[in-house]
């Protein structure tokens, strides 16, 4: 359905309590640095029930922008402005906070969503991200509901510190904020900041009209996507996990459809974000703020045309990133790479130079037209169905449509056992791949079931 969407206000919001002097320079980590200069969105939709019915407008409202103002005294690099892709100025100038009003039903809006409406929800264009960390906008609906919207720069936060934060901002919201854990503002200690020259890292980023759409996969698909992944011919095989299995059959599926006659010529790769802190020595805290996660990059090969799932899990094969093999003898494909972002990979990714180098090359092949990447990132068994601000945890979390072409986002269901594919491709591509008989197979109805 289409939306119309009324700002009915906009604010600034600063910390509850200035930022003292001693904190106003908070430098970029290496890994924030290489990042491209994107805001990842976040939607949370809450519905009126008759046991929030007494929560008004306005006390929601107060509530969020009070709360929002509390939150932001201990993440105070979000209420300043990113300086130069060096270090963020933490002078309290404040978070962009809109207000809209939509006049139609929120159960309307997500009973069968359509991913390019949802850009109507959120505070300001994703390649629009100048200076600042972090914008918000709060959308009420006629029947009472309402859609929380978060935008935050990628520059400044990955997806787990993302999440984190918008659960720490709803605890507040619940008046609970003092038992939450303070984030660790410490990521440039860990991975110093480099000279960025010769790297643009706006790659990927890309002009071309992009397609989002959204396809679901069930708990009982998934699991036939995993006996499809399992090579029952080993010995001792191995069971893909839930992401294993899926990335490597929407992989398969875009290669058979946007990509079915193969380049000879081209580099064909499956990227993973993976997220560091638990592969650190010792391990990070879940409330290391920052981007703390990298990519783990698998080369399928190509000799015999594109592999089915079961290769692409199970085939070995060898990557070269950070001048070392990323994949060791006998692991599988994509495990293999992924098991390889391990305490060595995150000590020499604290040194910086080999890894900067690999990118510019990646980079360079990427813009030549040379490599042809799917990007897969995850948001499942992350607490994105925690945020309760104090009328009820949201009956559906969304992302939207990002302009990268060729990424796949991952997030749980509402029941936590199914998953859904955000899939941004160049319109061409989408065209083929939604239409791929051997996909449909395996997605179900893209109704939010409440």
């Amino acid at each position: 359905m289409e939306v119309e969407v009324e700002v009915i206000s906009s604010d600034t919001i600063k910390p509850s309590t200035p930022t003292p002097p001693h904190f106003r320079h908070y430098r970029l980590s290496f890994l924030d640095q290489v990042i491209p200069p994107v805001f990842m969105p976040l939607l949370l939709f809450y519905p009126q029930t008759a046991a929030t019915s007494g929560f008004t407008q306005e006390h929601k409202s107060n509530n969020l922008k009070t709360s929002l103002s509390r939150t932001l005294t201990k993440f105070y690099p979000l209420a300043g402005r990113i300086v130069n892709n060096v270090h963020i100025d933490c002078s309290d100038a404040g978070v962009p906070y809109t207000e809209a009003r939509s006049h139609c039903q929120l159960s309307d809006l997500i009973s069968d969503p359509s991913p390019s409406e949802f850009i109507k929800f959120l505070p300001c264009e994703f390649g629009d991200v100048g200076d600042v960390p972090l914008a918000v906008r709060v959308n009420f609906f006629d029947c009472g509901g309402v859609v929380v919207s978060m935008a935050i720069s990628h520059k400044v936060a990955d997806g787990f510190a993302s999440i984190f934060f918008m659960n720490c901002w709803a605890a507040a919201g619940r008046g609970g904020d003092g038992d939450v854990a303070s984030p660790w503002l410490d990521g440039a200690e860990l991975f110093p900041p480099r000279e960025m020259a010769g790297f643009n890292p706006r790659t990927g980023m890309v002009k071309d009209p992009i397609v989002t759409k959204r396809f679901v996969f069930t708990a009982s698909k998934i699991s036939s996507l995993i006996d499809k992944c399992t090579d029952d011919s080993s010995p001792d095989p191995k069971r893909p996990t839930r992401i294993e299995a899926l990335s490597a059959f929407v992989w398969t599926r875009f290669m058979a459809s946007a990509h079915s006659e193969n380049d000879p010529n081209k580099i064909y790769t499956i990227l993973h974000a993976v997220n560091l802190r638990t592969r650190a020595n010792p391990p990070l805290p879940d409330h290391y703020f920052g981007n703390i996660s990298r990519i783990a990059i698998t080369v399928p090969s190509m000799i015999d045309g594109p592999p089915k799932c079961y290769e692409i899990v199970n085939q070995v094969t060898a990557v070269v990133e950070l001048g070392r093999d990323q994949c060791g003898q006998g692991l599988p494909l994509v495990r293999g790479v992924i098991r390889k972002v391990d305490e060595e990979y995150v000590r020499m990714l604290g040194e910086g130079d080999n890894h900067l180098n690999t990118l510019k090359e990646r980079a360079s092949m990427f813009t030549k037209g040379e490599m042809v990447s799917l990007n897969f990132t995850s948001l499942c068994r992350f607490p994105l169905y925690d945020a309760d601000f104090g009328w009820g945890k949201p009956v559906w979390v969304s992302t939207a449509p990002m302009p990268f072409k060729n990424l796949v986002v991952f997030m749980d269901t509402h029941s936590g056992d199914g998953i859904e594919a955000w899939v941004n491709l160049k319109a061409e591509d989408m065209a083929k791949f939604e239409a791929d008989e051997e996909l449909l197979a395996f997605v179900s109805p893209t109704k939010v079931a409440k």
